[in-house]
């Protein structure tokens, strides 16, 4: 879903819809989703954690762009929406389990009573 949302930016201010005839600047929006996206393949829990935070944004400007934007612009705004909370979510379910067997580790074993 990463890749896909990193495609969705690139040709989104680039082809699809952008802010000004040509492309625009915003097709730079993609570089940080492209940065994550070796790490994010490789299953890097830390990379994951960062990239389900930035995602975030995307999350943020889908919503006011598919709210704001005239067609087609919405529609795509209305598609990051999606792409970016399916990431969020998937990453999350994938770190999960790796959080709480980190928790269990570092709790201090309780002493017997006798």
């Amino acid at each position: 879903m990463l890749a896909a949302l990193t495609l969705l930016c690139i040709a989104w201010e680039w082809r699809l819809a952008p802010l000004r005839p040509g492309g625009s600047a915003l097709v730079l929006k993609a570089v940080p989703l492209a940065i994550a996206l070796p790490g994010v393949l490789r299953r890097r829990l830390y990379t994951l954690q960062w990239a389900a935070m930035l995602v975030l944004l995307y999350f943020a400007e889908g919503i006011v762009r598919g709210m704001t934007d005239p067609a087609p612009g919405n529609r795509l705004g209305w598609v990051e929406v999606a792409l970016a909370f399916g990431f969020f979510a998937c990453a999350l379910a994938y770190v999960a389990p790796y959080k709480r067997a980190a928790k269990r580790a570092a709790k201090p074993a309780k002493p017997e009573s006798t």
